[in-house]
């Protein structure tokens, strides 16, 4: 995978860039003004990026994620992660038939759904899952290959399925680790 320079990176215009982000050169990131990438992130081939996006350190979004922030927002928490092919929507057109749908029709005709999403810390999506509007993924929680995530979750959850449901707890090891890491990332830094 080939990756954009620094200086590239920079160039773009973000809100907010942190350090020693990475960017795929096969990435397209719309609306730069409004996302904010803090650090150790990495963007990889073929993601789309939109609209209004808050990514916090050590996040990682995977080929091929479709991340569309619109005016809501979404904010992706330290150490989260998007696996191959994810789909995280803020704005769904209404699909029921009542309205027109797409962006080709004027806001009058339409009536389309806009909520921010919020993917917490140590959260993991599949691949190829998909995120509704208005959801909240609470810290911990893993969500299965191919699932639809339509409604919230509660912490430290594994979520699978259509309608993702909960089926287990999850280990919280990974936070001992998480602690021990960033020990040593401090102590390298002195």
């Amino acid at each position: 995978m080939a990756y954009l320079s620094d200086e590239a990176v920079k160039a773009m215009g973000f809100k907010y860039l942190g350090e020693n982000v990475k960017i795929s050169d096969k990435a397209s990131i719309y609306n730069v003004d409004q996302i904010d990438i803090d650090d150790n992130s990495r963007i990889d081939d073929f993601c789309v990026l939109s609209g209004k996006i808050s990514i916090g350190k050590h996040v990682h979004i995977a080929a091929f994620c479709l991340v569309a922030g619109g005016e809501k927002g979404i904010r992706m928490d330290d150490f989260s992660g998007l696996a191959y092919h994810v789909q995280v929507f803020t704005q769904s057109d209404d699909y029921t038939g009542r309205t027109l749908t797409n962006p080709t029709v004027p806001e009058a005709y339409k009536l389309v759904k806009r909520k921010a999403i919020h993917i917490g810390r140590h959260v993991i999506i599949g691949a190829s899952s998909i995120v509704f509007p208005g959801v909240i993924l609470l810290e911990g929680c893993s969500v299965g290959a191919m699932s639809l995530v339509r409604k919230s979750t509660q912490p430290w959850g594994v979520y699978v399925g259509n309608p993702a449901q909960r089926i287990k707890e999850r280990k919280k090891d990974m936070l001992e680790l998480e602690e021990k890491f960033l020990a040593e990332k401090l102590n390298d830094s002195l």
